[in-house]
């Protein structure tokens, strides 16, 4: 049976890269994570069946309980709260990897065995460090993403030196675990219980603005948390499974970070963003801006050659990612280049805004990546803006006492005309005002964005 197992671990591990893979491309995401599903079931079924479970009540009856509540989710949570959901899997898949290696540690303590080698206590500790951490993380990420908590950074004296003390304090307790395993077992639950509150202490101080990283940071976390795990049960599937996960959430976040001209030390550290952008413009100076119809828009379009649609959050937010669809298509008929750029930090998880617009079956070739469309522009008849503001403000290029500054954004002000569909002028979650707003080539369009696109597209028509 050994063989075998072994020989579907590795098939299973072959479809979890292969998944990951075909995951890096909005055309074959949805083929991944068939390879991936599949994967995980076989991994699932041929270790029920290595070990030998015969009474399998509580497993058919937890894999039913699971089904039913993560089918509900997906089919009830709209795209505003899907990195939500991200986070709360996140912390799930955390605290999943601290019962296991808990449980096991306690299997082997009630039948007088001894825990392990070294490699086993420290994995033992770090999966229990990791993956409390994981959760109590990802509650916070949570409830700051749903408004049950403040969006800006919570921060006091000596928050930094807090932490670090918390940390070291797991390693020391760690150590007088690894001294005497038998009777340890205080010294796993305190560390379980500090690991909890420096998961608290350690996302707090994040803003907003700086979720997409936080969100594959923890998803990277959970990913090391599993594949600790599995070095203390010996499941090699479990080690390159967590592996990949840890691995590619951390790709994830570098890529995050260099999105955003940020170190992760400075998105961890920096306390960087407001409440939720809501509050009025950031500058002192009051400044007038024209308020422009959707009639004044629907006649710019039909005078135009090229479109190119900048989304962001607030699109998400007033669900209008279909009449969105519906704008393109009607453009598109009429001669129009109409084209969608991706900033990669656009939304509050990675890869928010390509989830958005293929939910509204946007074709993936429309989608193109900030740097591919940047320089398209200067040649484009109109950029529409809906719901993005830190991702195009212009103080990132100039301003440099701005928590903007060196953020590559994308170049809306070059096209021809830039039209903004936003609720007010107020800022984004850095807090930086948007002097885009101000400009004379820019079209301030006012109001709920499904409801002004939705009037832009009867106007058109009509006509």
């Amino acid at each position: 049976m050994g063989a075998v197992t072994n020989v579907v671990y590795l098939i299973a591990s072959v479809l979890f890269i292969l998944g990951l893979k075909k995951l890096g491309s909005p055309k074959t995401a949805r083929q991944g994570n068939v390879y991936s599903m599949l994967g995980m079931l076989l991994a699932i079924v041929i270790t029920l069946l290595d070990q030998r479970i015969v009474d399998f009540t509580y497993i058919i009856a937890g894999l039913l309980v699971g089904s039913v509540i993560g089918a509900i989710a997906a089919k009830k949570v709209e795209m505003t709260q899907m990195p939500q959901m991200v986070a709360l899997f996140n912390g799930f898949g955390g605290i999943a990897s601290t019962f296991v290696a808990y449980s096991e540690f306690v299997t082997k303590l009630s039948e007088n065995l001894p825990v392990g080698g070294t490699d086993v206590v420290v994995s033992l500790v770090l999966s229990l460090l990791i993956g409390t951490v994981t959760f109590t993380g990802s509650m916070i990420a949570f409830l700051k993403l749903q408004g049950w908590m403040p969006g800006r950074p919570i921060v006091f004296k000596g928050q930094v030196a807090f932490n670090g003390l918390l940390l070291a304090g797991t390693f020391v307790l760690g150590w007088m675990f690894g001294m005497d395993t038998m009777n340890g077992q205080t010294f796993l639950l305190v560390i379980i219980a500090i690991a909890a509150v420096l998961g608290v202490t350690s996302v707090i101080p994040i803003g907003g603005a700086d979720m997409p990283v936080v969100i594959s940071l923890l998803n990277s976390y959970s990913g090391l948390a599993a594949a600790a795990t599995g070095f203390v049960l010996s499941n090699n599937v479990l080690i390159i499974s967590g592996a990949l996960v840890g691995a590619s959430g951390i790709i994830l976040t570098q890529i995050m970070c260099v999105a955003m001209n940020r170190s992760l030390a400075n998105v961890l550290f920096a306390a960087v963003g407001t409440d939720s952008g809501s509050g009025a413009s950031g500058g002192g100076e009051q400044r007038n801006v024209t308020r422009y119809t959707a009639d004044d828009a629907a006649m710019i379009f039909e005078n135009s050659e090229s479109v190119i649609i900048v989304p962001g959050y607030g699109l998400a937010v007033a669900q209008a990612q279909h009449v969105m669809n519906e704008l393109m298509q009607l453009l598109e008929k009429r001669g129009i280049n109409v084209r969608f750029a991706i900033h990669p930090v656009a939304g509050r998880m990675p890869g928010h805004m390509n989830v958005l617009l293929a939910e509204a079956n946007v074709s993936y070739d429309k989608l193109v990546e900030m740097d591919a469309i940047n320089d398209d522009f200067q040649s484009t008849d109109v950029a529409l803006v809906v719901g993005a503001n830190d991702v195009i403000n212009p103080a990132a290029r100039y301003k440099k006492d701005s928590p903007l500054y060196g953020m590559p954004i994308l170049n809306v002000d070059q096209a021809q005309r830039v039209m903004i569909i936003k609720r007010s002028l107020a800022t984004g979650f850095a807090g930086e005002d948007n002097e885009l707003f101000y400009d004379d080539n820019t079209m301030m369009l006012f109001g709920d964005a499904k409801k002004m696109l939705t009037d832009i597209v009867k106007i058109l028509k009509d006509e």
